[in-house]
């Protein structure tokens, strides 16, 4: 006979009622492989969780947030990385004494978790419908007919349209903030008792962000769920925390209600990340220069899809990915540009560096339009437009080196490759990485790091004009400060100029000299950021200021009451 689980010890007391939390976390480490960074991941780390409470789990990569939440559910991967000291009681049970086959039956059962990125956590060749109905059908013995109408109630619940195409659809089908929703109809399919969110909003837009926030507030109380609630946006941390944990190097350096942390950080690492939070008050106007270094007019790019072989059967689906779209860059300036995700910030940022080409219109760099070029005519402008991608691990190839990665740009357009080599050196040493990068892959750098060598290879051409594109969406908010002191040093000791793509109105308030803002393919309005951010026109613009996460919260404040 298998030993009973491990009992929570009871703690009595007469003039109180006793305290029974969904979650005790009691003195847990987690430990690593020989050979790692640290001994351990999580090092003894110690908090509870009670029901119809949101706890925020808060911290750089690395601190241990992650490890911690996968202990909980069981899934850490032995026996490389194991629980080698301390307990996780639920109710009374110590899930690190529990078997594989009991922690399956509380695995989406009584505890679940919503993933970071649904396009990985979701299975691509089933339907929503059947993913959730295989949580149900693992959990219960209820019939398939009512399985289907538990399905659509959940989809319903949180407020997807249309739950019946929804069930029927595959994950690809449906946008990022969709398939997000389509998560956490999954994880509420047996109304567990604790919710572990890893990070649930960090590649979504503003108003798909505040929509999401506002959900798992609404169901955490309809259903008096607990939620563990891990992120590194102390924005998301103000607008839906009940109290805070704060991590760092695998143990809680600060824990509180969320007044007591946000309001009054005692911890110096505490203050250090909301140091680093951009603030909505954009900066004083920087004086910009009257020369126009590159006129967009009238650019039109359209998607379409589906119709059918040869056109024949289901209407096509056609996408005004970019509608007449007119911007101006000036020399050394910084144009942003801002929109949910599908408004086509993306689309004109790819039109622009010519990685895909525009349906109509023209792109003007210095009086020649680029548009109509062929790839040879293309070939000498090239190095004046460069672009730093979002995703740098995805953009670099794995194989390659990282001098070699920085210096065949150069090579390619016909640089001598002793001086390609002697480029990419200096570059590294221009984005703060020490010579010994040189040598290395790029899996042996962290997010942070990639995307300086990312940045390093678009400069190493010695462009006139960068395109970044999202550089900063996925990175702790510390290494994000880092990158943005980075790109306006290299801003104004190249002269660069910059149009510079984010979902992030924060970050735009910082980082942008104009902003453009555009929705369905159209830019609704423009002008200097001062002036959008306190008199903003359009009604959309106004929507998204207002679904920024914490706006009421002020960092400044807050680190002098601290």
């Amino acid at each position: 006979m298998s030993e009973s689980p491990k009992q929570h010890p009871e703690k009595k007391s007469e003039q109180e009622p006793e305290l029974k939390p969904l979650l005790d976390i009691q003195n847990l480490s987690v430990k690593l492989p020989q050979g790692a960074e640290r001994t351990h991941a999580v090092e003894d780390v110690s908090y509870t969780l009670n029901n119809n409470e949101i706890l925020c789990v808060v911290g750089e990569s690395g601190s241990g947030k992650s490890i911690t939440a996968r202990a909980i559910m069981g899934l850490l991967p032995p026996p490389h990385v194991v629980v080698d000291q301390g307990s996780i009681f639920f109710n009374g049970e110590d899930l690190t004494e529990a078997t594989e086959s009991r922690l399956r039956e509380i695995r989406g059962g009584e505890i679940s978790m919503i993933f970071q990125e649904p396009m990985t956590a979701l299975n691509p060749v089933m339907t929503i419908g059947n993913q959730i109905d295989e949580v149900i059908r693992f959990h219960t013995k209820i019939k398939k007919r009512d399985r289907r109408k538990r399905a659509v109630d959940l989809i319903e619940s949180v407020h997807l349209p249309d739950p019946e195409n929804v069930i029927a659809a595959y994950p690809h089908e449906l946008s990022g903030g969709q398939r997000q929703r389509a998560m956490i109809a999954m994880a509420l399919a047996m109304e567990p008792k604790i919710l572990i969110a890893d990070e649930p909003t960090t590649a979504l837009d503003v108003t798909t962000q505040a929509q999401i926030l506002k959900l798992i507030k609404e169901l955490q109380q309809s259903h008096d769920t607990g939620v563990l609630f891990i992120t590194h946006d102390f924005g998301v941390v103000a607008d839906i925390a009940d109290r805070v944990a704060v991590m760092q190097y695998g143990k809680i350096v600060e824990i509180g209600t969320t007044d007591q942390v946000l309001n009054h950080p005692q911890h110096p690492y505490t203050q250090s990340l909301m140091r680093a939070v951009p603030s909505l008050v954009p900066p004083e106007i920087r004086p910009i220069s009257e020369s126009v270094e590159l006129v967009v007019d009238d650019l039109t790019k359209t998607y379409t899809s589906g119709g059918g072989w040869f056109g024949l059967g289901a209407k096509a689906r056609v996408v005004h990915a970019a509608a007449s779209v007119d911007i101006t860059l000036h020399k050394s300036e910084t144009l942003g540009v801002v929109g949910e995700s599908g408004s086509g910030k993306s689309t004109l940022a790819r039109c622009v560096v010519r990685l895909i080409n525009a349906d109509s219109g023209t792109i003007e760099y210095n009086g020649v339009d680029l548009r109509p070029l062929n790839r040879a005519q293309l070939r000498p402008y090239r190095s004046k437009i460069q672009m730093v991608f979002q995703d740098p691990f995805a953009s670099l190839n794995p194989r390659s080196k990282v001098g070699r990665i920085i210096a065949d740009g150069p090579r390619i357009l016909g640089a001598d490759p002793a001086e390609a080599t002697r480029r990419a050196h200096e570059m590294l040493e221009l984005v703060g990485l020490d010579d010994r990068a040189f040598d290395r892959f790029p899996h042996e750098f962290s997010g942070g790091q990639r995307q300086r060598i990312g940045i390093a290879r678009a400069l190493a051409l010695d462009p006139e004009i960068l395109v970044a594109d999202e550089p900063v969406s996925a990175l702790d908010v510390s290494i994000q400060a880092q990158i943005l002191q980075l790109l306006a040093d290299i801003r104004e000791r190249l002269q660069l100029s910059m149009i510079f793509i984010t979902h992030d109105l924060r970050v735009a308030a910082q980082v942008c000299d104009r902003i453009a803002v555009m929705r369905l393919g159209k830019i609704v309005e423009m002008g200097p950021t001062s002036t959008l951010f306190s008199r903003a026109e359009h009604a959309y613009t106004r929507e998204l200021l207002n679904a920024v996460p914490g706006k009421d919260w002020l960092p400044d404040k807050a680190l002098r009451n601290g």
